[in-house]
């Protein structure tokens, strides 16, 4: 696996150009994150932001650009949480959420207290706290002001929270809301974060829901439409979708398609995967290909078994 370059070599810029060092520093940091076969981002980024962290404490208000450089921190302590969030270290990815917020706060920062306010909705429903996420959406949905591919982010998670408390019906409506607000297009006030909110994400998110509502076969086409990125966002999670899908397939015991998902997360799979969550998926699967009845063809179970974290990679 690559090594993370070593990030923190600004020769002690200030002022302006200190909090372009840092938004520079974010935005590598999410494009190796969403780079195929990437090296895992959570440490870096949690080094880039301690040292930013250290030199603001050191140095103290860079009048008259202090909320400028606490807007660009607080920009990096969010890839930070989303970061470890994606590694399954929930713990660390709430404390930089919270960090997060507060600089956002402070700075006045609106783009980047909305993206950490939907990653810690995210964070509550995929720990199994889905009145948390619902809370969450709620708070930001109720305020207004949003433009429409916003909204679209925090009706997707009102979904998520509505039917992770039984209101399948009412989550529905808010997936149905969602790909109406994507229709509108985009806007000149959308933050610059919303790039990966597309019809792809409302699927993939329905198609969870559904899946996790034991209801397969209706997950099956949303989480096709979601793994084939017809949209063309490609954040890096992308394979989750196409995991799911797979799961999905494989309790149908429609072997054939089955199979043709498997084969094309092999490459990635061997390629090594930095997000511990499809990590997680990939090695479930191969997991259940072991127990699949007899009537499941010997090819699927051999491809299967090749979506196992391959050999030195953690699991």
């Amino acid at each position: 696996m690559r090594q993370w370059p070593e990030f923190i070599r600004w020769n002690e810029p200030r002022g302006e150009e200190f909090a372009q060092a840092v938004r520079g520093l974010s935005q590598r940091l999410v494009a190796l994150d969403n780079e195929p076969g990437g090296p895992p981002a959570a440490d870096a980024a949690v080094r880039a932001f301690t040292a930013v962290r250290r030199l603001l404490r050191e140095r103290g208000p860079e009048r008259p650009y202090e909320r400028d450089v606490l807007a660009a921190a607080a920009e990096l302590a969010e890839v930070a949480g989303w970061a470890l969030f994606d590694a399954e270290r929930p713990g660390e990815a709430a404390g930089f959420n919270r960090t997060a917020l507060r600089l956002a706060r402070r700075s006045g920062d609106r783009a980047t207290e909305l993206l950490t306010l939907q990653n810690m909705a995210l964070a509550s429903g995929w720990s199994g706290r889905p009145r948390g996420e619902l809370a969450v959406a709620r708070q930001v949905l109720d305020r207004g002001r949003l433009s429409p591919r916003v909204e679209a982010v925090f009706r997707v998670r009102e979904a998520r929270g509505l039917a992770g408390t039984g209101r399948a019906a009412e989550a529905a409506r808010s997936f149905a809301r969602a790909r109406s607000l994507l229709a509108e297009g985009e806007r000149d006030g959308d933050p610059f974060w919303a790039w990966w909110m597309t019809a792809d994400e409302v699927d993939g998110h329905q198609g969870f829901v559904l899946q996790e509502a034991g209801e397969p076969r209706a997950a099956v086409p949303h989480l096709r439409r979601a793994a084939l990125q017809e949209a063309g966002a490609g954040a890096g999670y992308r394979h989750i979708f196409a995991a799911r899908l797979l799961d999905c397939l494989l309790g149908l015991h429609a072997w054939r398609e089955a199979e043709e998902v498997a084969e094309g997360l092999v490459p990635v799979a061997a390629a090594g995967i930095a997000s511990a969550r499809t990590r997680g998926l990939l090695d479930g699967l191969t997991r259940r290909g072991r127990g699949l009845p007899s009537s499941a063809p010997a090819g699927l179970r051999e491809v299967l078994e090749h979506l196992g974290a391959p050999a030195g990679q953690p699991v």
